[in-house]
């Protein structure tokens, strides 16, 4: 198999053009389409539809693509580490990131770094589910989750806050908490499964407490909006409810009490795969984007006064 027959396989795919692709690259579109027939000849499968105007991929093409794809910078990032071309980041980049992490965090920067790199192509599937990479064909992963699975390159982001937050409204109606006992007789916001509290005292005592959620939703975002409206108390992740908190919409709910968190947030990509150009620009992308101190976490206790009400877990970086 001829990396340059994928190599236009590709182009025609993202131009859905056999004329543009072959301009690209310099030949004549039937020269391009005889390449492609022989391409398909070679794997026993039509990869794509043609017509006078267009060319779309067929089932078979959608499923090669992303492999045609990794070959291709598979054999870049070889070329590259010979030193004899420069790595510019291009082609399609799979990226798989939870939902308002995504919304919040990474989408909003997306035009530096698109910007930065105009020959690359973002594919992004936010979602709170944990997605298979190897499976969905996905170059890189952003979780904020606890890593279990050693056939992950994994690269820690930033350090996992969580705060006890209620509105002044609720503090004003219910008063506040003295100890996490006392949250028996408040009304409680779970996020998802997360009814499991976990904080740690003055005494450098650890104490669980499953609240019993009057409200629950699988959305941070949504929960942290149900608590300024005055619903109750919840346990929010800072990168979430910082800019509430800072906006004084929020306050500390049990503030005597550290929170002990298990999570941090990583950035990963299958062990399997080459570290390619577009993976490494957007890994070093994320890092200086949220590292060493994340940016929702700055002055966030000299604001609020919640030092002792974020705690980051003691996972070390991979």
């Amino acid at each position: 198999m001829d990396i340059s027959d994928l190599d236009l396989f590709v182009r025609i795919a993202r131009l859905g053009s056999i004329s543009a692709a072959a301009r690209d690259l310099n030949v004549t579109p039937a020269g391009a389409s005889a390449r492609l027939a022989a391409l398909e000849k070679g794997l026993g499968a039509r990869l794509l539809h043609r017509t006078t105007r267009q060319a779309t991929l067929t089932e078979d093409g959608m499923a090669f693509l992303p492999h045609a794809e990794h070959v291709l910078d598979a054999a870049q990032a070889a070329r590259a580490a010979l030193g004899r071309e420069q790595a510019t980041p291009r082609g399609t980049l799979r990226v798989a990131a939870p939902s308002s992490f995504a919304r919040m965090h990474i989408v909003p920067g997306l035009r530096e770094f698109c910007s930065r790199y105009p020959d690359l192509i973002l594919d992004m599937r936010i979602s709170d589910s944990v997605v298979d990479l190897v499976e969905g064909s996905f170059d890189v992963a952003v979780r904020y989750t606890e890593l279990g699975d050693s056939s992950f390159v994994a690269r820690r982001l930033a350090p996992d806050r969580r705060v006890l937050v209620a509105s002044p409204d609720y503090i004003a109606r219910r008063g506040r908490p003295r100890s996490p006992d006392d949250l028996a007789d408040h009304t409680c916001l779970v996020v998802g499964t997360l009814d499991l509290w976990t904080f740690k005292g003055a005494d450098g005592k650890t104490l669980e407490r499953r609240v019993m959620p009057a409200l629950r939703i699988n959305d941070g975002g949504a929960v942290r909006d149900a608590a300024c409206a005055g619903l109750g108390i919840a346990l929010m992740a800072t990168w979430c409810a910082a800019e509430e908190i800072r906006n004084g919409l929020l306050v500390p709910a049990l503030p005597e009490y550290s929170l002990v968190s298990t999570q941090t947030l990583w950035v990963l990509y299958p062990s399997s795969r080459e570290l390619a150009p577009k993976v490494r620009a957007f890994i070093d992308w994320l890092v200086a984007r949220f590292g060493p101190e994340p940016y929702w976490d700055r002055d966030l206790e000299a604001v609020t006064g919640l030092g002792n009400d974020c705690v980051e877990n003691s996972a070390a970086g991979h």
